[in-house]
């Protein structure tokens, strides 16, 4: 008989119960001390709670593309604005469309404005395109040229004057491809620009106005010398409308010098990754772009061509939004992957990467408003929400104390250490991955209490079956907890499937629900199984429960308990007297 009450005993675990506290307590312990420790004592709020900022975006139409702004492009670039905002760390971010041509873009308070701003804004159009010319970026004098001497006059008008400007005309040429340093360890720096190269760079865009001259061409040529990239409007005018097919002027990122460049060779579509990293042999940072197998042989071939130019129609510049970021030397063939290097803070280098990496945006937009949105409408909403899951709170305790009594203590602490829990993971959550705290991520967390309390609901009914069948309590407490845990974890799964769909088919704040849903569903779990389960076992133990006082919530009485079926076998079993 001995064997077997150990193998019940045992089987049940009520002999280390400790253990499964100790664990849940050291957990609190850590996240709370994490959360302190971090400085981030508070959840994020979203937009609707603390504030932010508002962007309006307004499509621009597209030269020979009327029908470009429409539902479909519109809706694309929203999900690369969303993915470019949440790169950021910034996961509550809220993007949508607004009437035809307009994309509103809120961003919770806590968020660097300036630079989302950047990355909402920017069309990250990105071409591989060939440099035909290359000068200083301020604008070129044209009231010593004639009509008869346009064609020549710049490379070679004054002689003895021009040699010398045109050497210093070389200076920021090889300063701007040393700032925007190159493609892979193959494309090296221009260390050796000369006169002569400038020169006999510069007639290849303004030698054939001495013959018959096409007029986009001396159109070209008059665009270029009155280009001044020293200016910010000069340089968002450079190459306005260019067509990846046309040549093209275009300004460097600094503004110290601007370009003629060839038709695009190779696109941004043509990028598979994109990544920022520091060159550790150069002390820089740099972005490392991986081609896709149809971008590597274009790569190939450009750079085949190019690697046989003579300079500065070697350089290969790499153009983002018009602006030329990088026009670095090519020596020889190259595939693959490329690099971008240049005056880059690692946060220049991830946003550039960020950009490349989640693609171009299908129009170009102007920012039409930038607001600031105050968080007084949803503090007021929030206090309501409060008020309201206090007063759920307050029905749940009433109805445990008034049903349960005595069980109704172990039901209260375990929702107060499924509280601590979720504070304090939403705390962490923030800083760690952006989650913002938002009105229906509150929704999400009051509906969790009631979730919780019938975890505990489907425990205690069933320690009163069983307890109804005859058995005393410690029997009753590991007789019930199996069929009790089959069934808390089959709801559950069920509220964290629900949560994890929402989570998946929804954006914006419906996210913010479902998260909050899922979270404490599986903090509910946890709680169950590590702590009302331990605390339960030892309650048993103790004469106020398992004497079945009125109060403790277990009287057999009340309960209507019947009397162990076995004894009333064991009376009626010697009955007989006539056989004895």
């Amino acid at each position: 008989m001995a064997a077997p009450k150990k193998g019940r005993g045992s089987s049940g675990g009520q002999g280390r119960p400790g253990r499964a506290l100790a664990l849940i307590l050291i957990a609190m312990v850590a996240l709370t001390g994490g959360m302190f420790l971090s400085g981030h004592t508070t959840p994020r709020l979203g937009i609707d709670l603390a504030g932010g900022t508002s962007i309006t975006l307004k499509a621009k139409s597209q030269p020979g593309k009327p029908d470009a702004i429409n539902p479909t492009n519109m809706d694309t670039a929203v999900s690369i604005i969303e993915r470019r905002v949440n790169g950021l760390g910034v996961s509550e971010a809220e993007v949508q469309t607004q009437g035809r041509d307009n994309i509103i873009v809120n961003i919770p308070k806590g968020t660097n404005s300036k630079q989302a701003r950047e990355q909402v804004g920017t069309t990250a159009q990105l071409y591989f395109r060939p440099v035909l010319t290359v000068t200083a970026g301020q604008a070129t004098p044209t009231d010593t040229a004639s009509p008869s001497a346009s064609g020549s006059a710049k490379p070679s008008a004054s002689p003895s004057d021009k040699e010398t400007d045109s050497g210093s005309k070389a200076t920021p040429s090889a300063g701007a491809t040393t700032q925007g340093r190159a493609v892979t360890g193959a494309l090296k720096k221009d260390t050796s620009p000369s006169p002569s190269t400038s020169a006999s760079g510069t007639p290849k865009a303004s030698a054939s106005p001495s013959a018959s001259v096409d007029p986009a061409t001396a159109e070209l040529q008059k665009r270029f010398a009155a280009l001044d990239c020293s200016t910010k409007a000069g340089r968002a005018k450079a190459g306005a409308n260019a067509k990846p097919t046309d040549t093209t002027i275009a300004c460097s990122s600094e503004g110290d010098a601007k370009y003629v460049l060839g038709p695009a060779e190779v696109s941004g579509t043509d990028v598979d990754s994109a990544k920022a990293t520091i060159d550790q042999q150069r002390g820089m940072w740099i972005v490392q772009m991986d081609f896709t197998d149809k971008g590597s042989k274009k790569f190939q071939q450009i750079t085949s061509k190019l690697s046989q130019q003579q300079s500065p129609m070697n350089q290969f510049a790499i153009a983002l939004d018009g602006e030329v970021v990088s026009a670095p030397q090519v020596n020889e063939t190259l595939s693959g992957s490329a690099e971008i290097s240049g005056s880059f803070t690692q946060q220049s280098a991830q946003d550039l990467a960020n950009v490349l990496s989640y693609g171009a945006l299908p129009l170009s937009f102007d920012e039409d408003t930038v607001t600031t949105v105050t968080a007084a409408l949803g503090g007021e909403q929030l206090q309501a929400g409060l008020i309201a899951g206090a007063i759920g709170l307050a029905l749940v305790v009433i109805y445990l104390v008034a049903y349960y009594r005595g069980l109704a203590l172990i039901a209260l602490l375990s929702l107060l250490v499924s509280g601590i829990l979720t504070y304090t993971l939403m705390s962490l959550l923030g800083p760690a991955i952006g989650f913002a705290l938002n009105l229906p991520a509150v929704c999400g967390a009051i509906v969790a209490i009631g979730i919780t309390a019938d975890s505990f609901i489907v425990y205690f009914e069933r320690i009163r079956d069983e307890i109804r069948d005859g058995r005393t309590l410690r029997p009753a407490v590991e007789r019930a907890w199996p069929r009790a845990r089959r069934t808390i974890l089959v709801s559950d799964f069920v509220s964290f499937l629900a949560a994890a769909v929402l989570f998946i088919v929804t954006v914006g704040k419906v996210q913010g629900f479902a998260f909050t849903l899922g979270l404490t569903t599986l903090l509910d779990v946890v709680v169950v199984f590590l702590f009302t389960k331990p605390v339960m076992t030892l309650m048993a133990r103790t004469k106020f429960f398992s004497g079945g006082h009125p109060w403790s919530g277990l009287d057999p009485k009340r309960l209507g308990a019947k009397p162990p079926l076995r004894r009333t076998r064991r009376v009626n079993a010697p009955t007989d007297p006539k056989e004895a």
